[in-house]
């Protein structure tokens, strides 16, 4: 029937397209008139946020260590056990060493920037024949370039030195793990209760297909990341590059972004090999292409797979969206966003279709 009425069908991505578009354009123009309530909502409503998106990803597993015969309370302590206490330690082990790089990096920051500045002055006089109004550019990205570096590690500082709040999350997340695991079935029966039986089987069908798609995209994708953050830190350590750690959490998290993540990610550890020696920006260069390589074509397609069967172009256009609306946050939920929508939408026509 689709293949039927395919202007049809394009008509109606382009008209829900632009209407997602305006919903967001208007949600950053009004952000200033309900930042103190979303900023509010948010804090009160990350514990439980998290722990569903924990729940979420580790259920697939005690759901199969159910169905080989073991307790369903045996499976949640276990999962819950090796994935807690691992994250603990783990925690224990990397988050003080994370701290006292990024508070070196912020120390040594005003020495970086003069070490750019010596830099700058080189190219200037190199390309003196320019003219005056090019200079005075470059000095304004400079002073720009200065502001944000400065401004980007504080708030990195101040988000990891916030003590209580940690310990808030590590108390309360837990506990809610592990009641989220222990009634998944039951709060999934409540929400098919709610739907009317009309639209039941179908929206249990949609619900599938957001799960197979998303979920193992997003699982999939965590390990990648996972992968890329410890290659990099063993290469980084190795070769006897600063803030190994930090820079190699930073590939890590980046790589979750599709396409830009791993160009964005190592242009803070080219920015600082290049202030220690040109020798070590190339062994750098080397190791962040190498390790892409082998991610993009063999850890991704055995892992990632073709979860999201979405167009390169349509992901680009989701990945520019999002920036623009939400900066790096924005860029890393595009994705999984769209694939959202891609499947909401496409049943939604499928029911309109069957009415």
């Amino acid at each position: 029937m689709f293949s039927e009425n395919k202007p049809l069908n394009f008509l109606l991505w382009v008209i829900s397209g632009i209407f997602v578009f305006l919903f967001l354009y208007l949600l950053v123009k009004l952000f200033p008139f309900y930042k103190a309530l979303l900023v509010f909502l948010l804090k009160l409503f990350t514990p439980f946020i998290i722990s569903a998106i924990i729940a979420y990803l580790l259920y697939p597993i005690v759901k199969k260590m159910h169905a080989h015969r073991i307790p369903k309370a045996v499976s949640i302590l276990c999962i819950y056990l090796v994935f807690f206490g691992g994250g603990a330690y783990l925690i224990y082990r990397v988050y003080p060493v994370f701290l006292t790089q990024v508070r070196d990096l912020n120390e040594q920051l005003p020495h970086l920037i003069s070490l750019y500045e010596s830099l700058i002055y080189k190219v200037y006089d190199s390309t003196s024949f320019l003219p005056e109004a090019v200079h005075d550019k470059i000095d304004v990205v400079i002073a720009k370039m200065e502001t944000n570096i400065e401004n980007i590690t504080g708030k990195i500082i101040g988000g990891v030195t916030r003590i209580m709040d940690l310990i808030v999350l590590l108390t309360v997340i837990p506990v809610l793990v592990f009641y989220f695991l222990k009634d998944f079935s039951k709060m999934k029966g409540l929400i098919q209760q709610r739907i009317p039986g009309k639209y039941r089987k179908q929206t249990e069908h949609m619900v599938r297909e957001i799960d197979k798609s998303l979920g193992s995209y997003i699982r999939g994708l965590l390990l990648v990341c996972l992968f890329v953050s410890v290659v990099t830190y063993i290469a980084f350590y190795f070769m006897g590059m600063k803030y190994p750690l930090l820079l190699a959490i930073i590939l890590g998290l980046t790589n979750i972004i599709p396409y830009f993540g791993p160009i964005i990610g190592a242009v803070p550890a080219c920015a600082i090999a290049i202030t220690i020696s040109t020798k070590l920006l190339i062994y750098v260069l080397i190791v962040v292409f190498a390790v892409q390589l082998i991610e993009s074509n063999f850890i991704s397609p055995f892992i990632v797979g073709k979860s999201v069967d979405v167009h390169p172009v349509a992901i680009i256009f989701a990945l520019l969206l999002g920036g623009e609306v939400g900066g790096i946050i924005g860029m890393i939920v595009a994705v999984p966003i769209m694939t959202l929508l891609k499947v909401v939408i496409e049943h939604v026509m499928i029911l309109r279709h069957a009415d």
